[in-house]
């Protein structure tokens, strides 16, 4: 199958950004290295393609009744131009994908989902919205790019090409108005790295015009384009999840540590099992841990005590660029996921020690 491009494709070629296939799409994994990107986000200002997630809009009367019965969230909370982070909960007690709920007002919202998943969620929402009463969805997917600039030094860069004060943008809040000469972008306080930063949401037309005024407004800042390889040290030394590898259809929101997404004073798709789940309790839990022994965690590798018994797999792992040493989550025991607990991963028929640690792993200095 041919692999799809986002608008922008051309120019991480020109970059000369290694390619590789991701969720379907031809996507720059790193430009220079790693490290390099990873600490420039860190430290300064890095700008993501990430244009390949997916959109829906959700409009209507019973826009907010429908959310309310797909996400685990209470989307009654959320006020004009506030998002939320959530997940559509399958009906086997599992998740079908983690997302953010952007309401606009009381009859308009946008629902951000993961790249790999877009045919699977709509799919799976429309269950639920056909032929339902005062319900309309589109899916803009494939007419909206999505720039993620982040970093500490965002906020000065961004400032030069919008009138809009962006320090008034609260974390998890947008607006939509005028960027860089281009109406109606949407500029949201939201992010996948723990540096700070925004997430612009600009017509795939004037996708390529709007990247460019980026570079231009911040190359005395260092400014620099970044790879799928460091968002996803990024992400993991925050503890946040990734679908597909730390949360699927067979991992309970509860388990998964999600609980503060998981509203029980609403009903929503299997919210009776889950809430079950929640009064008996979880056999295992998503918990994060450091290396103490030299050696990096993968996904895939054995969990076990000191004793060798398999107690859990490791879902995500890296060496940490901040840290200096080995960081992964994974499915462990209830009764070994308290911080400062010994654990041991099997590495190459080794048994290297480790520690349960509660995430983030990296506290901004």
């Amino acid at each position: 199958m041919e692999l799809k491009k986002t608008a922008l494709t051309h120019i991480h070629e020109q970059l000369g950004a290694k390619m590789v296939p991701f969720a379907g799409y031809s996507m720059p994994v790193r430009y220079t290295s790693d490290m390099e990107e990873h600490k420039t986000v860190r430290e300064g200002v890095g700008v993501f393609d990430v244009s390949h997630m997916g959109e829906f809009m959700v409009t209507g009367p019973g826009a907010e009744a429908l959310l309310q019965q797909v996400t685990s969230n209470d989307v009654s909370k959320l006020v004009d131009n506030q998002a939320q982070y959530s997940c559509l909960p399958n009906d086997q007690g599992g998740i079908v994908d983690d997302l953010i709920v952007y309401r606009f007002n009381a009859e308009k919202y946008m629902l951000v989902v993961n790249a790999s998943n877009i045919e699977k969620d709509w799919n799976w929402i429309m269950q639920f919205a056909d032929g339902r009463e005062g319900v309309n969805m589109e899916n803009i997917s494939d007419e909206i790019s999505l720039f993620a600039v982040q970093g500490p030094k965002a906020v000065e860069v961004l400032q030069k090409l919008t009138d809009i004060d962006l320090s008034t943008i609260k974390f998890y809040h947008f607006i939509e108005g005028s960027f860089a000469g281009v109406d109606e972008v949407i500029i949201s306080g939201t992010g996948y790295t723990g540096s700070g930063g925004f997430e612009l949401y600009v017509p795939n037309a004037v996708a390529e015009e709007v990247w460019k005024k980026i570079f231009e407004a911040g190359k005395d800042y260092g400014i620099k384009p970044i790879g799928l390889g460091a968002r996803d040290t990024l992400r993991l030394e925050m503890g946040f999840c990734l679908y597909g590898n730390d949360i699927d259809d067979t991992t309970s929101p509860l388990e998964a540590r999600l609980g503060w997404i998981t509203k029980f004073n609403k009903e929503f798709t299997n919210s009776e099992k889950l809430k079950e789940q929640k009064e008996a309790g979880i056999t295992r839990q998503l918990s994060g841990f450091k290396m103490v022994d030299k050696g990096i965690p993968r996904q895939g590798y054995d969990i076990t005590d000191a004793e060798g018994n398999i107690i859990g797999k490791v879902t995500s792992g890296t060496m940490s660029p901040s840290l200096g040493y080995g960081i992964g989550m994974g499915y462990i025991k209830k009764e070994f996921t308290a911080p400062g607990t010994e654990i041991f991963i099997a590495v190459r028929n080794r048994q290297l020690r480790a520690e349960v640690e509660k995430a983030p792993f990296y506290k901004a200095q």
